[in-house]
């Protein structure tokens, strides 16, 4: 959040290298509009043992503050919700990573029997990212984030290594129907080496525009947990990237979480979390429901 926006030279002459939470535009451990959306997400699920997206869209608006930086066409868009407006007919066009920064749920939801619910999981994804963004590229990339958290869930409870030479191509295969260049983008990780953080840093700002498109940003967000070794060394390599580090460290922390487990977070990092009304004990209490649920 502090650094949103920022390019990585910028974070590196603020930080060194940025491996704690500091305050920014909100008090440090704030949440942003990616962690806001996937509480409503998670709501949802819970709510309805499974993904409903008129209860969803419902979720999103009721939790709306937009204080929490949100981007500027989900204005108009929570207008419309809170207006009447079916969720099938507010979505834009936009082609952003607004769709995949918040899926985190609902791969974790299926994550455990991600095979045999493989098909449900792609259905749901399609219509959680629809609701708000239309553009191909959203979709693709909300799809591939979804999947790459369910997948990573059940190699993580399998004990099984996250190999990007057989993890990458199978993403790659299940979004270009969606979209054909997400699909080639997220193949061209597969020229990456693994090497110090700073190497692996260049390599990435190499390959890809600090923007908020899905398209370049989901595929370095699977990288920085795909080429490193640990829960904290994949969020902390995503959000110095720089560009959109809410959100990459959102979507890097997603696949992480599923794949090494909630005890793999550090424990000063919890304990930063906002601890609000849905801040940290509440999103605990949230995914411990999951869990039963899901059993």
């Amino acid at each position: 959040m502090p650094v949103e926006g920022w390019p990585w030279p910028e974070i590196e002459a603020g930080f060194g290298w940025l491996e704690r939470m500091v305050s920014g535009r909100l008090p440090a451990g704030s949440y942003t509009d990616d962690g806001q959306m996937a509480v409503g997400l998670l709501e949802s699920l819970v709510e309805a043992g499974g993904f409903d997206p008129a209860l969803c869209a419902a979720r999103w608006l009721a939790n709306f503050d937009p204080e929490r930086g949100y981007g500027g066409r989900i204005f108009s868009l929570m207008d419309r919700l809170a207006a009447g407006q079916d969720w099938r007919s507010v979505g834009t066009n936009s082609f952003g990573n607004g769709a995949a920064m918040r899926i985190g749920p609902l791969g974790v939801w299926y994550g455990r029997e991600a095979g045999r619910a493989e098909a449900e999981l792609v259905r749901s994804a399609v219509l959680s990212a629809r609701i708000t963004h239309r553009h191909p590229q959203a979709v693709a990339g909300a799809l591939a984030q979804a999947l790459a958290v369910a997948r990573a869930c059940a190699l993580g409870l399998a004990g099984r290594p996250l190999d990007p030479e057989t993890f990458i191509p199978r993403l790659a295969e299940a979004i270009s129907p969606l979209d054909r260049s997400s699909g080639e983008r997220m193949l061209s990780l597969l020229g990456l080496e693994k090497g110090s953080r700073e190497d692996l840093r260049l390599g990435l700002a190499g390959l890809f525009a600090r923007d908020v498109r899905a398209v370049e940003t989901v595929p370095p967000a699977l990288a920085a947990v795909l080429m490193t070794g640990s829960f904290s060394q994949a969020v902390e390599l995503s959000v110095n990237l720089g560009g959109d580090t809410d959100t990459l460290g959102a979507m890097a922390g997603a696949v992480a979480g599923a794949y090494y487990g909630a005890g793999a977070i550090p424990p000063a990092w919890l304990q930063a979390l906002e601890n609000g009304a849905k801040g940290r004990d509440y999103v605990i209490r949230l995914c411990e429901e999951a869990a039963k649920i899901r059993k």
